[in-house]
């Protein structure tokens, strides 16, 4: 596959505000991994800036785990997770950035999720969703109606998919590429509905991924494509074009990864270790 400008070379004369900010909202206590992993693969993956926005409490617990990741302590729940309360922080952090991913775990508080359908829907920013940001989705489809943004991309597995169209996973697994599309080009947002050879569409174009192996099925590895995908889109590219290609580099990281580790001993760290030889192989 053909890399775009930015990751096959950087212009001398350059500072990482040329490489996007971007702002990733979640954790909660027991899922802290989560953004960890989505924050860098944002990185590694050639995003400029990267903060995450967390639980206030949970702070130091970032401020220990992550060295080139910024942190936005955000005013929480009782549980520790993200409360509605700090939309107003949020927004006004978001003037800053350029593209906000939200979810990584995030916990399903009801005011946490609150919070995530408040920020889907009011803020125009381009917007990269996933787990907990796509269940509260589901809570409330007339949302994804009601936005302000037209740049939005949804992440589901199969399983979120189901409560996202109240359909099960083997009505699904039978007609996965129509339903994509057709959802995608009812909501006029990128669809990424994960699994095996995992579908990309926009509702018009449509892109089946055959990179990726079994070793892929463990703890962590969609938040790395929510960060390998939110990464891209910081850098300018194209909607679909940044969800096709990242999803095409996480599973070509995973399967050169594999090779060297075998896909029963591959977590889902690896696939950012390696997409360094992934992007050099697309070269």
């Amino acid at each position: 596959m053909l890399l775009p400008p930015p990751l096959r070379k950087r212009n001398s004369d350059t500072h990482k505000g040329d490489y996007g900010r971007l702002l990733i909202l979640g954790g909660s206590p027991g899922l802290t991994g989560a953004i960890c992993l989505a924050s860098e693969a944002a990185l590694k993956i050639g995003a400029g800036l990267v903060t995450v926005g967390i639980p206030e409490s949970l702070n130091s617990i970032f401020e220990i785990k992550l060295t080139e990741v910024m942190s936005l302590p955000l005013t929480e729940t009782r549980d520790r997770t993200l409360s509605s309360k700090s939309f107003k922080g949020i927004k006004d952090f978001s003037e800053k950035i350029d593209v906000l991913a939200i979810g990584c775990g995030a916990a399903r508080h009801p005011a946490t999720q609150n919070l995530i359908l408040r920020i889907a829907e009011r803020l125009n920013k381009p917007m990269v969703i996933d787990a907990d940001g796509v269940n509260a989705l589901a809570s409330k489809l007339t949302v994804l109606k009601k936005r302000r943004t037209n740049k939005l991309i949804l992440t589901p597995h199969l399983g979120e998919f189901a409560r996202l169209i109240r359909k099960n996973v083997e009505y699904i697994k039978e007609r996965r590429k129509e339903l994509a599309k057709n959802f995608s080009l009812k909501y006029n947002l990128v669809l990424v509905l994960k699994g095996h050879r995992t579908i990309i569409t926009d509702g018009k174009r449509l892109f089946e991924n055959k990179t990726g192996n079994p070793g892929m099925a463990t703890a962590g590895s969609g938040d790395v494509l929510t960060g390998i995908i939110s990464g891209l889109v910081a850098q300018g590219i194209e909607f679909f074009e940044a969800a096709k290609l990242g999803v095409y580099l996480h599973g070509l990281s995973a399967d050169i990864a594999a090779k060297d580790k075998t896909p029963a001993c591959l977590i889902a760290s690896d696939i950012i270790e390696y997409l360094p030889r992934a992007i050099k192989s697309c070269g």
